[in-house]
């Protein structure tokens, strides 16, 4: 009887092969933007940047996943019951860190339109319930995401950023993604990256990492919210 094993096993050696040359190219393309996080000037303004939070109630999200629209929907619930019960949104401060596979919640939509991001990482429109085209957040339209028994709730980025809450995304994070999609299109990851960085929506911080960014919220006095 013919022994037909061989092709399942080659195939799996070089599916494995291609997992290891991707995890080669993402290390050695993390080498320049890690380097440049570590610059003591540039330290110096991410701690200035998390310095900022105050108030009497502190909460950081950790936002390692897409997960329809709860990951933004508790920073606004933290702010809305904050308020319910005596302590304005100006007295609170709430920081969400998009890392892991959320990081392109930090894209402009055109990057999702071209990268088709949400296939990449997972993501569902909320509207369409098909892999996201758009950042889902970015801009969506007034009153387009509600709760049962609550009605409209107002969970955009602008939108949250308007009420307070500050947005970083991780480094890392960013950089292996911007590898894994240009390896896997034949392109440079480098030039994607750069791409990427030049569309982070206003107002979102990059950080070193979303665990470096997770403890220096905690040590300014912020809980921890798993928000996914």
């Amino acid at each position: 009887m013919k022994d037909n094993s061989t092709t399942p096993k080659t195939d799996r050696r070089e599916f494995l092969g291609s997992i290891a040359a991707s995890a080669a190219i993402g290390i050695t393309a993390l080498a320049t933007p890690l380097a440049a996080a570590a610059e003591p000037d540039q330290g110096s303004e991410l701690e200035a940047w998390f310095d900022t939070i105050k108030g009497k109630h502190k909460m950081v999200f950790d936002v390692t996943q897409p997960h329809g629209i709860t990951p933004f929907a508790w920073p606004r619930v933290f702010l809305t019951t904050n308020g319910m019960t005596g302590t304005a949104e100006k007295d609170c401060s709430a920081v969400v860190v998009l890392r892991h596979t959320a990081v392109p919640y930090a894209l402009a939509s055109g990057m999702w339109e071209k990268y088709k991001l949400g296939d990449a990482v997972k993501a569902e429109d909320p509207a369409t319930k098909a892999p996201a085209l758009r950042n889902p957040f970015e801009q969506p339209k007034p009153g387009e995401y509600k709760a049962p028994g609550i009605g409209p709730i107002a969970i955009g980025i602008k939108e949250l950023q308007a009420s307070g809450v500050m947005f970083c995304v991780c480094n890392m994070a960013l950089t292996v993604w911007s590898t894994n999609v240009g390896t896997a299109m034949n392109l440079d990851p480098i030039e994607i990256r750069k791409e990427w960085v030049a569309n982070i929506l206003p107002g979102i911080q990059i950080v070193p990492s979303g665990v470096w960014a997770l403890g220096r919220a905690q040590e300014r006095g912020c809980g921890y919210c798993f928000a996914s």
